[in-house]
C-alpha cells in the first residue's frame, strides 16, 4: 500500500516459517523483521500475561561496526527499551485476559531508510505478525507517527523534518478506537493535539484495511488455549463469607496501608474457611484481586464514590518546597497525597553531556539527560535493588520529554545538565509528579527554563456501553490498578510538552479522549498557579556556589589549533595551570568551566593572548623560563614563548644576562613583532611607564 507517499510491503512465507506468525516488513528501504510465538502451555503459578516485546538495532542497518571492545551489540539501548514499550502497549490490552501462554513479538531492524521510520515498522509489524498468527489476539492494530512543522502536520515525518518538528506523536488504533497515545511537543495545544490524534487514526483505519486483506489470504486459525479464569462459583463462596458491604469498607480509606492491612485480614479469613480445597487456594488470591476491582469499579462509577473519598474531579493534597538538599547544584520535592518525588539536578560543562550510538542519524548525544528511580521501600515492600527497568526507564523517559520544550538554548546555557528522581513514596502518578519537581528543581539550580511544567494523570472507569464512563482527576495506585485508562497529561500554562496514556480495555471513544485532555488541563493550570509558582515562581538569577560556572568565549576556527597545540601540550597547559576545563567546538565556541573565577579569568585571557595576531605595541607578562648569551625566553601564555634581546633589557648596557633576569622572574614586556627567524620578539626597556 502506499503509506504517507511512500511503499509499504510485507512478505509471508518468506522468511520465518517456524514462527506462530511472520511478517517481513519494506516500507522504502527500511527492513524489519517482525515475528510472534508462542509457547504450548501456559506458564505455572502466574497471574498475569507473559508478553515480552523485542526491538533489536542492529547497527549494520546503518552500514556502521558497534563500538566498544567486542564490536557487537549488546543490551538494549534506551531508545529500544521505549520503543518495545511504545509497541507493548497497544498489544497488551487486546490479547485474552485469561491467556497465560508466554508470547514473544521480536522486531529486528535490518535496514534504515532515513526516509521511514523503522519504528512505526515494527509496531505495524508486530500487529500484522500476531494477527496472521494462530495467537489469540482480537486485532489488528495499527500505529502513525504525526510530527508538525509551521502548525502544519505530517504523516510519518522522515528523519530530518522529525529533528526540527513541534510535535512527535505516535498514535495506536483499532478500527474503531484509539488505543495508545504517546507524545512529546513544544507547547502544543489541546485543539490542535486532538486534531493530531484524529488525524493518525484516520491513517491507522487505512492501515488495517491493508491488514484485512493479507489476515484473508494468509491469516491462520486461531488456537484454543487453557482458560486461567476463576471459576465462579469461588466468587460465589467468597461473596457468602465477605458480602460486598464488608469488601467496601476494606477498601474505602485514603491510607493504602489500613487498606492492605484489612486485604491481608480477609485474605486470612478466606485461607482458613478454604483450607481443604487446594484448588481454590491456588487461585484465590487473583480472586481476591478480580473481587476488589468489581468493588471499586462499581463503587466509583454507580455511586461516585472514591477509595479514599475524593470528589471525581479532586486533586489530592498538594506540598513543594526546594532546597533540601545541601550542596547540591539544585533539588526541589513534590508531594501528592501518598506520591512523594524528590529531583536534584546536577549541572556539568557540555563534555559531559550523554553520546549515543543509535540508528537515528540526527540523534548523536543529549544534553539533557532525566532519570526516574522507583525503589521498593517506595511502596513498602523489600527487594534488592538490580538498576532501573523498562519502567523506570519509559518514566524518566516522558519526565525528560516533558521539560525539554522550556530548556535554554546551548548557546543561553552552555551546560550538560541531569535531573534524578527519586521516589521517596509512590501511591499513582509519580512520572507527573517527577515533572512537577524536575520544574522547581531546575529553577532552584538557576537554570533559565522558559516556564514551569506540571502534570498530572486522568484514570477511567467503563460501564456496559461507549457512553457509560467516568473519567477521574488525580489516579491513586488503587484506581490506576482497578480502573481502565493512565491518561498522563504534562505541559506549561500554554500547551502540552508530553502525554502518553495506557489502557487496559480495547479502545477509548473520541468523547473520553477529549473530555480526559480537558480535565488534565485543568488541573494542571492549579497546579501550576496554586503550588509551583507559589513556591519558586522563577529560576535563580544563578547557579548556585557548589555548581560549576562556564565562561563562554569566541576564537577563529582557524586559530582552534594553536589553542590545542601539538597533541594537546598548549591546551594541557592551560588545564594544569589553572584547573579548569575547557571544551572547543568546530565553530571556535570555546567554553571554560570551573569553580575558582580568578583562575577561570586567567585561562579565558591566556586563550586570548594565544589567539591574538601579534602586534607591536602590545603589552604582555611573561615568565622568564630561558636564559641565553644573547637574551631571555618569556613564555606568556601556556606553551607559547617570546625573546627579548640582551640589548632590549635594560636601558644602560649589561654584558650579561643574568646580570638582571634570573629564570621563574616575572616581567612585564611589550611586543616588537616578530624577528627574521619568525619568533615573537619583545623589550623590556621600551615598555611605556604608564605600563610600568
Amino acid at each position: 500500500m502506499d503509506l504517507a507517499g511512500r511503499k509499504l510491503s510485507v512478505d509471508i512465507g518468506r522468511v520465518g516459517k517456524q514462527a506462530n506468525g511472520c511478517a517481513f516488513m519494506h516500507y522504502g528501504d527500511t527492513t524489519v523483521l517482525c515475528t510472534a510465538t508462542a509457547s504450548d502451555k501456559p506458564r505455572d503459578g502466574i497471574d498475569f500475561f507473559p508478553l515480552s516485546v523485542e526491538y533489536e538495532e542492529k547497527m549494520y542497518a546503518v552500514g556502521k561496526i558497534p563500538g566498544g571492545f567486542n564490536k557487537r551489540e549488546g543490551k538494549a539501548s534506551e531508545h529500544a527499551i521505549l520503543t518495545s514499550r511504545v509497541i507493548d502497549r497497544p498489544m497488551r490490552p487486546l490479547f485474552p485476559k485469561d491467556y497465560r501462554n508466554d508470547v514473544t513479538l521480536n522486531n529486528l531492524v535490518m535496514s534504515v531508510d532515513p526516509e521511514c521510520n523503522p519504528e512505526v515498522v515494527a509496531m505495524l509489524g508486530s500487529s500484522i505478525a500476531t494477527t496472521i498468527s494462530d495467537i489469540p489476539f482480537d486485532g489488528p492494530c495499527a500505529a502513525t507517527l504525526i510530527g508538525m512543522i509551521d502548525g502544519e502536520l505530517i504523516v510519518n515525518p522522515t528523519l530530518d523534518q522529525n529533528a526540527v518538528s513541534d510535535l512527535k506523536l505516535t498514535v495506536a488504533s483499532t478500527r474503531d478506537k484509539v488505543i495508545m497515545i504517546e507524545a512529546g511537543a513544544n507547547e502544543v495545544s489541546e485543539d490542535k493535539m486532538i486534531e493530531a490524534i484524529y488525524m493518525a487514526h484516520e491513517v491507522n483505519k487505512e492501515i488495517i484495511a491493508f491488514i484485512d486483506t493479507i489476515v484473508a489470504e494468509c491469516g491462520r486459525e486461531k488456537h484454543s488455549y487453557e482458560s486461567c479464569a476463576i471459576p465462579e462459583e469461588l466468587f460465589a463462596a467468597i461473596k457468602e463469607i465477605v458480602p460486598p458491604a464488608e469488601m467496601e469498607e476494606a477498601v474505602f480509606t485514603d491510607e493504602k496501608q489500613v487498606r492492605e492491612e484489612n486485604i491481608r485480614q480477609i485474605t486470612a479469613k478466606l485461607e482458613e474457611a478454604f483450607a481443604e480445597n487446594e484448588e481454590w487456594l491456588a487461585v484465590l488470591g487473583e480472586a481476591i484481586y478480580q473481587y476488589q476491582k468489581k468493588t471499586v469499579r462499581k463503587m466509583i462509577l454507580k455511586d461516585h464514590k472514591r477509595p479514599d473519598g475524593r470528589s471525581i474531579r479532586q486533586i489530592r493534597p498538594l506540598a513543594a518546597e526546594v532546597d533540601i538538599i545541601p550542596r547540591v547544584h539544585g533539588s526541589a520535592m513534590f508531594t501528592r497525597g501518598q506520591t512523594q518525588i524528590c529531583t536534584v539536578t546536577t549541572l556539568a560543562p557540555l563534555s559531559e553531556a550523554q553520546r549515543l550510538d543509535g540508528l537515528d542519524g540526527n540523534e548523536t548525544g543529549k544534553r539533557y539527560m532525566h532519570q526516574y528511580n522507583f525503589p521498593s521501600y517506595s511502596v513498602g515492600e523489600t527487594k534488592p535493588s538490580r538498576g532501573p527497568g523498562r519502567r523506570e526507564i519509559g518514566h524518566g523517559a516522558l519526565a525528560e520529554r516533558a521539560l525539554l520544550p522550556v530548556l535554554p538554548s546551548e548557546a543561553e546555557f552552555p551546560y550538560a545538565i541531569r535531573t534524578v528522581s527519586e521516589t521517596f513514596e509512590s501511591n499513582g502518578s509519580t512520572s507527573q509528579a517527577s515533572v512537577c519537581a524536575s520544574s522547581m528543581s531546575l529553577m532552584a539550580a538557576g537554570v533559565p527554563v522558559k516556564k514551569a511544567v506540571a502534570g498530572i494523570s486522568c484514570g477511567l472507569v467503563t460501564g456496559d456501553s461507549d457512553d457509560d464512563y467516568l473519567v477521574l482527576t488525580d489516579i491513586q495506585g488503587l484506581e490506576d490498578f482497578f480502573g481502565d485508562m493512565d491518561f498522563k497529561v504534562a505541559g506549561t500554562h500554554e500547551g502540552i510538552t508530553a502525554i502518553q496514556m495506557d489502557i487496559k480495555i480495547h479502545g477509548l471513544t473520541r468523547a473520553i479522549v477529549e473530555e480526559a485532555i480537558a480535565k488534565c488541563k485543568e488541573a494542571r493550570e492549579y497546579i501550576l498557579t496554586e503550588v509551583l509558582e507559589k513556591t519558586i515562581p522563577a529560576p535563580r538569577p544563578a547557579v548556585n556556589e557548589y555548581a560549576p560556572k562556564i565562561i563562554q568565549i569566541k576564537i577563529d576556527p582557524e586559530k582552534i589549533g594553536d589553542v590545542v597545540g601539538q597533541r594537546g601540550k598548549t591546551i594541557n597547559a592551560i588545564i594544569d595551570q589553572t584547573g579548569v576545563k575547557i571544551d572547543i567546538d568546530d565553530t571556535g565556541a570555546v567554553s571554560i568551566c570551573g569553580t575558582d573565577q580568578a583562575m577561570m579569568d586567567q585561562a579565558v585571557e591566556d586563550i586570548r593572548i594565544i589567539t591574538t595576531d601579534f602586534e607591536a605595541g602590545q603589552i604582555f607578562v611573561g615568565k622568564v623560563v630561558s636564559i641565553k648569551e644573547f637574551g631571555a625566553f618569556l613564555e606568556f601564555a601556556p606553551g607559547k614563548e617570546g625573546m627579548v634581546h640582551i640589548s632590549k633589557i635594560a636601558k644602560e648596557r649589561i654584558n650579561r644576562v643574568e646580570d638582571v633576569l634570573t629564570l621563574g622572574d616575572i616581567v612585564k614586556v611589550v611586543c616588537l613583532g616578530k624577528d627574521k627567524m619568525g619568533r615573537i620578539s619583545f623589550s623590556i626597556k621600551d615598555v611605556p611607564k604608564e605600563e610600568k
